[in-house]
């Protein structure tokens, strides 16, 4: 699994936890719409500035975001 592609699962699993729609969570981070479906689905690659707005609009820390981040890949490189 890629780094992105591990980010995108990540950004999904929080936002269907706070049950957000990609559109809702565009809205609160200031993100584009488009944007969030490509992070999702790994063919973006989030700025710092990024993980920190995503982070804001999920109410979280973004080191939990990058913790997630790195749990995911140890996960996958271990199978």
């Amino acid at each position: 699994m890629t780094l992105e592609t591990a980010f995108g699962q990540v950004i999904r699993d929080f936002r269907k936890a706070k049950k957000l729609s990609q559109e809702k969570l565009a809205f609160e981070s200031g993100l584009d719409r488009t944007f969030i479906s490509l992070l999702e689905c790994g063919r973006k690659q989030p700025s710092l500035v990024t993980i920190f707005q995503l982070a804001k609009a999920l109410q979280i820390p973004p080191s939990r975001i990058i913790a997630s981040v790195e749990e995911k890949c140890n996960e996958n490189s271990q199978d």
